[in-house]
């Protein structure tokens, strides 16, 4: 596809983002027998085509002969109001064909606060709170400590409005968690809507945010994204009750308040260097471009492009014009070049505004080796990978910053291991291959990207020597997702790359060719590879757990209570116990007998089950399991292996 291709299939026309209160309010309205065809309603209507609205600007779906549904977006691109959303049939507002194209629209997420506007609206699940520029790896740690300890959260008496939110909000979820995936169709999502806009005027915004994701994440799953996971929704749905249940609970820290949605701070004068790019596709329509950047004391700073969009937006958006001040610069230049920013806006999590005070002019670049992007690749990776794994389950995903800044290290590639490069840490004052066995996988594996491509070629020169930025993967063993790559400096066996390109590839658009690469023999000369150990996680009995809690958001209750009757919860509890997994096999063991559980009345009559005891079943387990994972990931990162020489 060509660039011009790419820029026309960008440019088709997307039904806009809507609010979640519209959302909920459109499918409130409808009647219980309309309520019952939504479902099938918004999967009919998600494959018609959207046009340009008959009168002025919006978006248009033909329903039906005598139903057009209109939807006139906000300036922020955006239905925020009932009256933005309109259909031309007869039950209108109150109609299937309204609510059914709403539902087809992406969720948007909560108004931007602050000094200055974001440049563009964020992927869904992005990080939105109001904080400091995130350090890079060679800031000074001590620095970053001592703002720590002097923000400790402090402890919030509850309100009746936020008791009552958090309520709904655990009612909601616990719904969902007890329907499962089939059953959590369009009505019980827009009941978790409406509680979410609740929180959100209670400032409850962690909960919020944490609602969001788990409406997109079910949306993903009933479309049956080929992107969707399992284990990213049984996370929110985690990270929501556990919020609301400790909101509930009576005091909370300050932290499980959260803070609004990015808001933009002055940041004054800047200077930053480009890193790389980084190509963004979600399950939930959209695309763009992230555009890493470091400045002049090594904080990490970001300008994105990402809109409502496929593959051919996050493909073209990496040579799009960047959107600070008035700067000649496009996002290919700018990952290789430089700004000088005066009167900068930045937000929480490092994003730069755009803001009508905002002055950038072009600067040059620095190669990978000198200045604050020399000191990403001097710390330890190991060192590195346990400051990003500090936080625990009780962490707001949407404050993990830390986890989400990128590492620099050196690597030898030792060869290809199903979906994973294998690869070890070359020691800087030897050469020699250390430590334990690092895993490379694609940062995103959707085949109109160059990541799969690129491993792939990475993975066919055993001996290779790399420079690897790229983020820690909290969910595997010893495991990087690496963004881009660069030769090593005064290694033979490593890349050669063209000079236009400024000594790095960005892996999620530069494809690497053969000529890139050095020869075999210049390869071979590097040493021996060593064998491939066991998985300290993939091998663990946790498993078991990780199943029962993945069938329990899947497939429900129902799942759970026949697993139970079935024998395979009690085969999983023993087994667990046999190795020493005692805790584990507790939990597993009273969360299938909660599942199976029905309640009777005075008369003997089966009643519905307690939709909250076994929301605190499951939320036990899930809890255990992740603080379990986490440690044993933690634990890979400084197993040592056989040296290569």
């Amino acid at each position: 596809m060509t660039g011009e291709q790419a820029m026309t299939a960008a440019d088709q026309l997307q039904l806009p983002a809507v609010a979640p209160e519209v959302l909920a309010a459109a499918v409130e309205s409808l009647t219980s027998r309309l309520r019952k065809k939504l479902d099938s309603a918004i999967e009919q209507y998600a494959a018609l085509p959207v046009t340009p609205a008959p009168e002025g600007p919006g978006a248009a779906v033909r329903c039906g002969e005598d139903a057009l549904v209109t939807l006139v977006p906000g300036p922020a691109g955006t239905v925020t109001a009932e009256w933005q959303a309109q259909c031309s049939c007869l039950l209108a507002p109150r109609c299937l064909h309204r609510a059914a194209v709403l539902g087809c629209c992406p969720i948007a997420d909560p108004p931007a606060t602050g000094v200055a506007s974001a440049p563009e609206p964020e992927a869904p699940g992005g990080a939105d709170e109001v904080a400091e520029v995130a350090p890079a790896a060679g800031a000074d740690a001590g620095a970053d400590d001592a703002g720590s300890a002097a923000a400790e959260p402090s402890a919030v008496e509850p309100t009746p409005a936020r008791a009552k939110a958090a309520a709904d909000l655990w009612a909601a979820a616990a719904a969902i968690l007890a329907a499962g995936v089939p059953a959590a169709g369009a009505v019980p999502q827009a009941e978790l809507l409406r509680a979410a806009h609740t929180a959100r005027l209670a400032d409850l915004h962690r909960a919020e945010a944490a609602a969001l994701r788990v409406v997109r994440s079910l949306r993903s799953a009933r479309a049956r994204h080929s992107s969707h996971r399992t284990a990213d929704l049984a996370a929110a749905l985690r990270e929501l009750l556990l919020t609301t249940a400790l909101l509930r609970s009576g005091p909370a820290d300050q932290a499980l308040l959260g803070t609004a949605r990015r808001a933009y701070k002055p940041g004054g004068a800047l200077r930053v260097h480009g890193v790389c790019r980084e190509p963004v596709l979600t399950a939930t329509g959209y695309g763009g471009v992230v555009t890493h950047l470091v400045t002049e004391d090594g904080r990490w700073v970001s300008v994105a492009d990402v809109k409502p969009g496929g593959p051919a937006r996050a493909r073209a958006a990496g040579t799009a014009p960047v959107s600070v001040g008035a700067a000649a610069l496009d996002h290919a230049q700018l990952s290789r070049g430089g700004l000088l920013i005066s009167g900068a806006t930045v937000s929480a999590d490092g994003r730069l505004g755009s803001g009508r005070g905002v002055r950038a002019t072009a600067a040059a670049g620095l190669d990978w080796g000198s200045g604050p992007l020399g000191a990403l690749f001097c710390r330890p990776l190991a060192e590195a990978a346990a400051e990003r794994l500090a936080d625990g389950p009780l962490a707001d995903p949407e404050q993990t910053e830390r986890l989400r800044r990128p590492v620099g290290c050196e690597l030898v590639v030792l060869g290809a291991a199903a979906d994973s490069v294998l690869t070890r840490e070359l020691d800087p004052a030897t050469g020699a291959a250390h430590g334990p066995l690092i895993r490379l996988v694609a940062a995103n594996r959707h085949p109109d990207l160059a990541h799969t491509a690129n491993l792939a070629r990475l993975a066919g020169h055993p001996g290779l020597r790399v420079r690897v930025l790229g983020r820690i993967d909290p969910d595997r063993a010893a495991t990087l997702r690496p963004l881009a790559v660069a030769p090593v400096p005064g290694a033979e066996a490593t890349l050669r790359l063209p000079p236009e390109w400024r000594g790095r590839a960005d892996l999620g658009y530069d494809l690497l060719q053969g000529g890139h690469f050095p020869s075999a023999e210049e390869c071979e000369r590097v040493g021996p590879v060593v064998a491939v150990g066991p998985d300290p996680l993939s091998d663990s009995p946790l498993w078991r757990v990780r199943r029962q809690v993945d069938l329990a958001v899947a497939g429900g209750r129902r799942a759970v209570a026949e697993s139970e009757r079935s024998g395979g919860a009690r085969t999983d509890g023993a087994a667990l116990r046999r190795t020493g997994f005692h805790t584990a096999a507790e939990l597993t063991t009273a969360l299938a007998t909660e599942a199976d559980r029905r309640q009777r009345d005075v008369f003997g009559r089966l009643g519905d089950p307690d939709s909250d005891r076994y929301a605190e079943r499951w939320l036990a387990t899930a809890v255990h399991l992740t603080a379990a994972e986490r440690e044993l990931v933690r634990a890979t990162w400084h197993t040592h292996g056989t040296t290569t020489d």
